[in-house]
């Protein structure tokens, strides 16, 4: 007879996010925000949601206006949860 499987046994898949970099100031560090269109819970109209994430940038390699995903790995830094995808 097989037990039911709990959350902590299944694999978790990392998110992936699609964002434009805002800012490349910080040294192996950008910020890329994320665009998503939602519908409002209550009222029902559709809304532009724009969320910032500090991103692991190693070498410098990307600059502001440049698109890229990101993948959400282990904690980097107290801010930083996500890495750019080569």
């Amino acid at each position: 007879m097989e037990t039911p499987t709990t959350q902590t046994e299944q694999a978790q898949m990392p998110r992936i996010l699609s964002g434009i970099v805002v800012s490349d100031k910080m040294t192996d560090t950008v910020v890329v925000a994320v665009k998503r269109y939602m519908r409002h819970p209550k009222y029902g109209k559709y809304v532009r949601k724009t969320k910032r994430y500090k991103v692991h940038n190693p070498g410098n390699t990307k600059h502001v206006g440049d698109a890229v995903d990101i993948l959400e790995t282990k904690p980097i830094s107290k801010d930083k949860h996500f890495k750019i995808v080569a």
